[in-house]
């Protein structure tokens, strides 16, 4: 394995491939297998991706998140579904980072082009189990995914500006 030094390029080239596909996210792993002890990826999250809400059970997956460029919204929820906090992440503002502990339902929405964050939490990678799952979301995918993202959207703009 050689260092990988992480460039203005390499997050347009994570970007442009998150803009190219359905889902408007894309993950650029630094670590080489899925069963690598930690998992260690850039995140490129273009607008209108939803994330179901989720959560993590393994009492060692706390998870990191570090915004590196754009904006991003993380919203907690408790057990029922109603939301407990948000937070707007942000090179250079207030909040830029946070560490979610396992078993908390979040997500996270992304306001700006080019959104990309830094994400941290021990391997192995596993798929989410329908546990993990928030039961009171609609599925990736959905037709309610839309309305629910919106919804979601709507916890931040009283506080600032949405951009397209």
């Amino acid at each position: 394995m050689t260092s990988r030094i992480i460039t203005q390029d390499l997050l347009d080239q994570v970007t442009a491939q998150a803009k190219s596909i359905e889902r408007k996210r894309k993950n650029f792993n630094f670590h080489n297998l899925d069963d690598a002890p930690c998992n260690r990826l850039l995140n490129a999250m273009e607008p209108g991706s939803y994330i179901r809400p989720h959560r993590h059970l393994d009492p060692n997956k706390d998870e990191s998140l570090i915004i590196v460029r754009g904006r991003m919204g993380i919203i907690f929820f408790d057990d029922a579904g109603s939301v407990t906090g948000t937070t707007l992440l942000s090179p250079g503002a207030g909040a830029i980072g946070v560490n979610v502990p396992h078993g908390e339902f979040h997500t996270v929405v992304s306001f700006d082009s080019g959104t990309v964050f830094f994400e941290s939490k021990a391997g192995p990678y596993r798929p989410l189990t329908e546990e993990e799952k928030a039961p009171w979301a609609p599925p990736e995918g959905s037709e309610e995914a839309g309305r629910y993202l919106s919804n979601l959207v709507i916890q931040f703009t009283t506080n600032f500006p949405v951009q397209p």
